[in-house]
C-alpha cells in the first residue's frame, strides 16, 4: 500500500536539520511499521524510511555543531524514504569523508545494535569464542565483524552455503551451516568441548 506521492518540504524546526538524502536503507522495522506491526506505530499515512545519509541543506534555530553541507548519517524513525528529511540533532552523526553515503545510511541502526548487544549486554572479551547465529542478515553480520575487531574467536552460521560464502569476506575463524550439521555438537566439535562463551542470535 505504498504509494509515491509529492508533499511540500519539511521545515527544520529548532534543533534540527533538513537532510537532502543521499541514500536510505530498508530494515525490519521499516516493514513492520508499513504492515501496522511494530510496537511504535505512527499515524496514516507516513513516509517510512528509519535510517538515511545525506548532506544538511538547512538548519533551524537553537542547533549547535553542524551546518549546512555537512556530510551526516541520520536515523529520523521515520521520513527517511524520501528527497529530504527533518531530523532532531540527537539523531544526527557526521560522516568520514571516506564513507560513502550508502555505508553510512546502512550503518547506525545494525552497528549500534551489534555493539551493545557484545559490549554492553554480554561483555565480549578477547579470546572467548563468539557463536553468531543467522550471519549473513543485517546485525549478523556486524556482529561477525565487531566480534573479529572486539578479539574474540568466532563460528560464523547460516542456513546455506550460499549465505555463508557472503559472510566469508569477514574472514571469521569457523563457517557452519545449521542445516547440515548438528549445531551443538558441531559447536562443541569447534571448541573442544567447551561451547561458545556468547552465543548472539539475531531472530531471538
Amino acid at each position: 500500500k505504498l504509494i509515491l506521492s509529492d508533499i511540500d518540504d519539511p521545515k527544520p524546526g529548532n534543533g534540527e536539520v533538513l537532510i537532502e538524502i543521499k541514500a536510505a536503507s530498508v530494515n525490519f522495522p521499516d516493514v513492520l511499521m508499513i504492515q501496522g506491526l511494530y510496537q511504535v506505530q505512527p499515524p496514516m499515512p507516513f513516509i517510512p524510511g528509519s535510517e538515511v545519509a545525506g548532506k544538511i541543506k538547512k538548519t533551524g534555530a537553537k542547533l549547535q555543531g553542524y551546518n549546512v553541507g555537512d556530510r551526516v548519517m541520520a536515523t529520523p524513525g521515520i521520513g527517511g524514504l524520501a528527497e529530504l528529511v527533518a531530523v532532531k540533532s540527537d539523531g544526527l552523526r557526521k560522516i568520514p569523508d571516506n564513507m560513502s553515503f550508502k555505508t553510512a545510511a546502512s550503518f547506525a541502526m545494525v552497528y549500534t545494535t551489534s555493539y551493545y548487544a557484545l559490549k554492553q549486554r554480554a561483555n565480549l572479551k578477547s579470546g572467548e569464542t563468539l557463536l553468531v547465529l543467522g550471519s549473513s542478515g543485517g546485525v549478523g553480520l556486524t556482529a561477525v565483524e565487531l566480534g573479529k575487531l572486539l578479539g574474540a574467536k568466532v563460528i560464523a552460521a547460516a542456513s546455506s552455503d550460499e549465505k555463508l560464502e557472503f559472510v566469508k569476506q569477514l574472514k571469521p575463524d569457523y563457517l557452519l551451516n545449521y542445516n547440515e550439521c548438528d549445531l551443538k555438537e558441531t559447536v562443541k566439535d569447534l571448541t573442544a568441548g567447551r561451547g561458545a562463551d556468547v552465543i548472539y542470535d539475531p531472530v531471538g
